[in-house]
């Protein structure tokens, strides 16, 4: 047997190789990803009981692992070695689709050859707190695969828990089964997973960054239920896009200037100057309207940039659903627009299992597209995070080819 296979060639069905290629993060690297992320061999991940060695054969690209190679807001490695890690690298990557290589002992809901895709939640099951009825994304023990733990997807192989295996669309390539899950159960949990604020049939909601991966998938999702969703934008080229997916209207953000946070109200002229370019803001939601409603949910994730506004343009005893902060986390509320109108602040991370098998079956029956925009070689992981670090990337969801031998393979 072979020690280590080069990317795109597959062992024999079931062997497992000793060694394999992985984009690994170091701490002496740490700085922009196409300076921190090299590509380097390691020994393959040993599967324990009720876990699932997946040879990865592509995998989807977000913004966690940029995080990793800068080493902030967290030291992923510093942390793990805290609490007793041995490794001092860190392989990301949170999205993926593949083939199950080899199960451990007690499982029993895949078995090797099934083709997957693999979420990226990951809880004890025997936790206190999930024994007594938590969602297991609130629990004590969630972690995001491939931020929080090591030996995402990647790589050649990763090793998940039994329940994180999904079925793999048939009708997908691999790579557009390997980009999708994290974005679209993300959104789908901030859209659906906050009773009573669901998105029902009529609801406006508002979509920052609607042209990404999360706003691509939340502009769909919201249609999917009957809402009426808008899009912001910051590169006009997007709005068709956006258009085409769904969206009632588009506003580019450019157009204003009244980012950032919150001036104090004790500065008079400061705060009408703050005040005036947030009311012409949502003067925009209304046109797109064509009446004087506002959103009902308003779908965040860039933070300290947009958080002021969203928290004033919302509905009353609406709701703000956040699970992120890419322009910063030092975001301002003015309590006042909280309280008097009984809006809500709501934070989400990833989603449960019932959440990523809805989003999963959604696409499967053709109800979501991944919106795949860009595929690269393996060799090319450190070049498209630099591109998303930049925000220089296309919209929509991109992928890495690991294990597939090109572009447009099902099987």
């Amino acid at each position: 047997m072979r020690e280590i296979y080069e990317p795109g060639q597959l062992p024999p069905l079931g062997v497992v190789p000793k060694y394999m290629y992985a984009a690994m993060i170091r701490p002496e690297r740490y700085g922009p990803p196409e300076k921190a992320i090299c590509i380097e061999t390691t020994e393959v991940p040993e599967v324990g009981p009720g876990q699932v060695l997946v040879k990865v054969m592509a995998a989807g690209v977000n913004y966690n692992n940029i995080w990793a190679a800068l080493g902030s807001p967290a030291d992923v490695i510093a942390d793990r070695q805290r609490l007793g890690a041995k490794e001092d690298f860190h392989i990301g990557g949170s999205d993926g689709a593949g083939v199950v290589w080899a199960v451990g002992e007690g499982v029993s809901q895949v078995k090797v050859g099934d083709a997957i895709v693999i979420s990226p939640g990951i809880w004890d099951e025997k936790a206190a707190d999930i024994r007594m009825g938590a969602d297991p994304m609130t629990s004590k023990s969630a972690l995001a695969m491939g931020y929080e733990t090591n030996y995402g997807t990647f790589a050649q192989f990763t090793v998940v828990d039994e329940y994180q295996c999904h079925p793999k669309p048939a009708g997908l390539t691999w790579e557009q089964a390997g980009s999708f899950l994290l974005t679209a159960s993300t959104v789908y949990r901030q859209l659906r997973g906050w009773q009573p604020h669901v998105v029902e049939p009529g609801d406006p909601v508002l979509v920052w960054g609607g042209s990404g991966g999360l706003g691509s998938m939340a502009i769909q999702i919201v249609r999917q239920f009957g809402g009426i969703p808008i899009a912001v934008i910051s590169d006009p080229s997007n709005e068709e896009h956006c258009l085409r997916l769904g969206a009632k209207g588009v506003i580019n953000r450019n157009d204003f200037d009244h980012w950032g946070r919150i001036p104090s109200a004790s500065d008079g002229a400061a705060f009408a100057t703050w005040l005036a370019g947030v009311r012409a803001f949502g003067k925009r939601i209304w046109d797109i309207l064509g009446e004087r409603r506002s959103p009902r949910i308003v779908l965040e994730h860039p933070g300290e940039d947009t958080i002021p506004t969203s928290m004033y343009v919302c509905d009353n005893a609406g709701m703000v659903v956040t699970c992120g902060a890419t322009s910063g986390y030092a975001a301002d509320v003015d309590l006042r627009f909280l309280w008097m109108r009984q809006k809500r602040l709501q934070g989400s991370h990833g989603a449960n299992t019932s959440q990523f098998r809805a989003v999963t079956e959604l696409v499967a029956q053709g109800q979501l597209d991944p919106c795949l925009s860009m595929v690269v070689p393996f060799e090319d992981t450190p070049g498209v995070h630099q591109l998303m670090y930049e925000n220089r990337h296309p919209g929509g969801n991109m992928s890495i080819l690991i294990g597939a031998a090109a572009p447009g393979l099902k099987e």
